[in-house]
């Protein structure tokens, strides 16, 4: 099928943009401000959406801007693994922002209109991205992502939070100023090229082994937001942020971006034969699964909420990379609709640490005996994510999962079976207590103050868990999609 020349990809990218400068514009008036990013929100959805019937019948809609180099274009594409992403940035962008609004508001946080302005063009760049035709524009907006963020991370401009945003930064721009940008110049420099193709920009390269590998690995960990050990630090670090900037980072536009960079890579760059060739896949694999166990241990020592969030996440993200990597079709598929069941999910978690906080201002789960009581819209959708990130049917985690567990089975790697298995096991240890806590210890006496669910920030966690659910009964769109990246 012939590509769709279209500047839809473009129009996305530009509404989150322009809602970024109506914001700035209207900081003396607050209400109108507020309004602009669920307006833009559904604006950017309905956008992306109407790419969807050309992309699940297997065509692309692509718009090229101008050339920078020979072989380097900035341009947009939209394919079936730029769609997933895509979706799932858009779509949650219209509930964080509702959620936003009600937890600055109540909790009078400073500095609202830059928080709103970053926060959408964090947005922006997601989803420019996700519609990225090639390596240059990717990391474009990889770059500004990691930018525009560093302000809502220390967004409270404590010593805390100076402290954890410069460890933030150091990590990604580091990342990136270093081993990435050697990738690619390597990649630019065998191939000629920086274009995404399908099968692997580098299939049939005039190169050696040794030298591809180097690339490879450049890659993994140049693109630092995936959070692969040890490029993981500066996750937890990001947790001083307010909870609506930790459910972007940990759900939606930050450590996603650094996954789907990841999928591009192993996919459209090097190709699942190449990378099963050059035995990266099994290598990967292993290293990921350190993570995937290392990171749920460390989630399970941490009492304060947010950051046994954090290093869940850590794990979480290394299910979609090994499941690219074990290069069965199956795992594959699971790894790639991982990016979906995790957003839904991990967003509703962060979502109801925020209300917690805003409601009773506990951040420790040893603080949170009988909250279920008074907050049970806001427990109960912790409950049902939570057994989403486990893996219980009829979640979206349940989907993913099986077919991760499929795929290692179909791939013969038994031991990476047992690593999603264990994993799972101790996603219930680490999950499971929070909401016993919650619902059946006894409340001390400190903590019988008044506590009451804030429509504006109940609302929106209600339904993200609802997502979590919905994708678990009716996953169609997202495996299609995920069948199109893997043919």
């Amino acid at each position: 099928m012939d590509p769709v020349i279209s500047t839809r990809p473009l129009l996305a990218v530009a509404v989150a943009g322009l809602a970024a400068l109506a914001i700035l514009f209207l900081n003396k008036r607050e209400k109108l401000r507020d309004a602009v990013s669920p307006f833009a929100a559904v604006a950017m959805f309905a956008i992306v959406v109407s790419m969807a019937p050309t992309v699940l019948a297997g065509g692309t809609v692509e718009l090229r801007l101008f050339e920078v180099l020979p072989g380097i274009d900035f341009g947009f594409r939209a394919d079936a693994l730029g769609m997933v992403f895509a979706t799932v940035s858009s779509l949650l962008w219209i509930v964080a922002a509702v959620y936003s609004i009600g937890y600055m508001r109540h909790l009078h946080e400073h500095a609202q209109t830059r928080f709103f302005a970053c926060f959408a063009t964090s947005l922006a760049a997601a989803v420019g991205g996700a519609f990225a035709a090639n390596l240059f524009t990717l990391v474009i907006f990889y770059e500004v992502l990691s930018l525009v963020t560093y302000p809502l991370v220390y967004h409270h401009e404590d010593e805390e939070g100076w402290r954890g945003s410069r460890k933030y930064l150091v990590y990604l721009m580091g990342a990136s100023k270093s081993v990435l940008l050697a990738a690619l110049a390597l990649t630019y420099h065998i191939a000629g090229s920086l274009d995404f193709v399908t099968g692997g920009l580098l299939a049939g390269a005039n190169a050696s082994a040794t030298l591809l590998a180097v690339v490879y690995f450049c890659y993994l960990f140049g693109f630092a937001k995936a959070a692969v050990m040890p490029m993981h630090a500066w996750l937890p670090a990001a947790m001083v942020a307010p909870t609506p900037v930790s459910a972007l980072l940990h759900a939606v536009a930050v450590v996603k971006m650094g996954v789907f960079c990841v999928l591009r890579v192993i996919f459209h760059v090097f190709g699942v034969s190449m990378v099963g060739e050059l035995g990266l896949g099994v290598a990967t694999a292993y290293l990921v699964s350190f993570t995937i166990l290392m990171a749920s241990i460390y989630a399970l020592t941490r009492d304060d909420l947010k950051a046994r969030l954090a290093y869940s996440t850590v794990s979480q993200l290394s299910y979609i990379v090994l499941g690219a990597v074990l290069l069965s079709p199956l795992a594959m598929v699971g790894g790639i609709i991982h990016i979906a069941a995790h957003a839904f999910s991990k967003i509703t978690l962060f979502f109801c640490a925020g209300s917690i906080y805003c409601a009773s201002g506990k951040r420790n789960i040893s603080d949170m005996a009988g909250i279920g009581r008074r907050l049970p819209w806001t427990m109960g959708a912790f409950f049902v994510a939570s057994l989403s990130m486990i893996g219980i049917p009829p979640t979206a985690g349940f989907v993913s999962k099986w077919y991760l567990a499929e795929g290692s089975v179909e791939a013969g790697q038994m031991a990476f079976l047992a690593v999603l298995l264990a994993s799972s096991v101790l996603n219930a240890a680490y999950f499971l207590p929070v909401s016993y806590t919650a619902f059946f210890e006894a409340e001390t006496k400190e903590s019988q103050a008044p506590v009451r669910e804030i429509p504006l920030v109940a609302i929106p966690l209600v339904a993200t868990a609802i997502l979590s659910v919905l994708m678990g009964i009716f996953p169609y769109y997202f495996l299609t999609l995920a069948d199109g990246v893997i043919q």
